[in-house]
This record gives C-alpha cells, sequence and structure tokens, in this order.
C-alpha cells in the first residue's frame, strides 16, 4: 500500500542521525545529547503569555468597554460596548513560582 515513514532513518528528531561515519558513537548518546540542547527539555515552565492588555491610556486588564448611549424609540439607553481596536498585548510574563510542564512524562504524587 505505500511505504511507512517510520521505517527511514533520520525521520525522529531525537534519533540518530543516520550517519555511519563514527562506528563508535551510539544512536542513544546522539539522541540524550540531542534532548539537553533543546531549550523547552526542562520540566519546569518559568515563562507564560499573558492574556491581557494595555489600552491606549496605559491600563492593563482582560476587557475593556466604553459606555455607549443608544436611543430606540425616542427613549435613551445606555449600553456597554467592547473596545477590541488600539489594544496591545502585556507579551510574555515572568512566573513568580516555576510550574511543571503539562507534558512532562512522570508521575508526582505525595507519600
Amino acid at each position: 500500500m505505500g511505504g511507512s515513514g517510520s521505517k527511514s532513518k533520520g525521520f525522529w528528531p531525537f534519533s540518530g542521525s543516520g550517519s555511519t561515519d563514527d562506528p563508535t558513537k551510539d544512536g542513544n548518546e546522539q539522541s540524550m545529547a540531542r534532548v539537553r540542547s533543546f531549550p523547552s527539555a526542562t520540566p519546569f515552565v518559568l515563562t507564560r503569555r499573558s492574556s491581557m492588555y494595555f489600552d491606549e491610556d496605559g491600563d492593563l486588564a482582560h476587557e475593556f468597554y466604553e459606555e455607549a448611549i443608544v436611543t430606540k424609540n425616542g427613549r435613551k439607553k445606555a449600553k456597554l460596548k467592547r473596545i477590541q481596536k488600539h489594544l496591545t498585548p502585556q507579551g510574555i510574563i515572568k512566573l513568580d513560582i516555576p510550574c511543571i510542564h503539562v507534558d512532562f512524562p512522570v508521575v508526582l504524587c505525595e507519600a
């Protein structure tokens, strides 16, 4: 039916490079070296993307609203209108206490 990608060498990013220049190097040593070189290899999360925004005045909040006067059938009614333009995201913020990453493959328990 077709070839499988798992049979090809070098398909998985943590597998050996596929070159047979140095027969003394083991594939596991190469894969561990690559895992250690990635910055996301640590189980701790130190930063996160903030969900808050700055408005034009420099105020920080999750959402911004302005009061708008709506006239309907001769009656004036105040309504809140959500502002979605001219907002700047807060960006990346540092966590006070590091958290453990969701994909960390270890079960934690208290004995």
